[in-house]
């Protein structure tokens, strides 16, 4: 079984786990973010927001995460290349950078979605 298509699957799912506790426990950017998830999850619950809103909240964590995720992988790989200072691997782990900024831009678009119930409850508390 250890080397069947399904065992393969299997071992590989071992390794992405794997991989996503290193980043939690090594990465202070995929630290924040999930510490940020969990804020925007409980505020989903708190809000009582639609299905809908779940699906694009969920996508904007996963987005995001994933991002930061390979980001650091980019990064790492660049500095394990080329440990000192060169232009083309700063060039490299800016791109990379950017587009953590992409998706962190894309999911504050969806956490206003949140905006009306917050100035519901600032006006009108329960």
């Amino acid at each position: 079984m250890r080397n069947s298509f399904l065992g393969k699957r299997i071992r590989g799912g071992g390794y992405a786990i794997k991989g996503a506790w290193i980043l939690l426990k090594s990465e202070p950017s995929i630290q924040v973010q999930a510490v940020i998830s969990i804020v925007v999850t409980v505020a989903g619950f708190y809000f009582d927001i639609t299905r809908t809103e779940w699906m694009f909240q969920i996508f904007a964590i996963g987005l995001v995460l994933s991002s930061e995720g390979l980001n650091s992988a980019v990064e790492g790989i660049a500095d394990f290349i080329h440990p000192d200072f060169h232009t083309k691997i700063g060039y490299i782990k800016d791109v990379a950078a950017g587009a953590v900024l992409f998706a962190a831009v894309t999911a504050i678009f969806i956490a206003w979605l949140y905006l009306p119930a917050l100035y519901f409850l600032i006006y009108f508390p329960k």
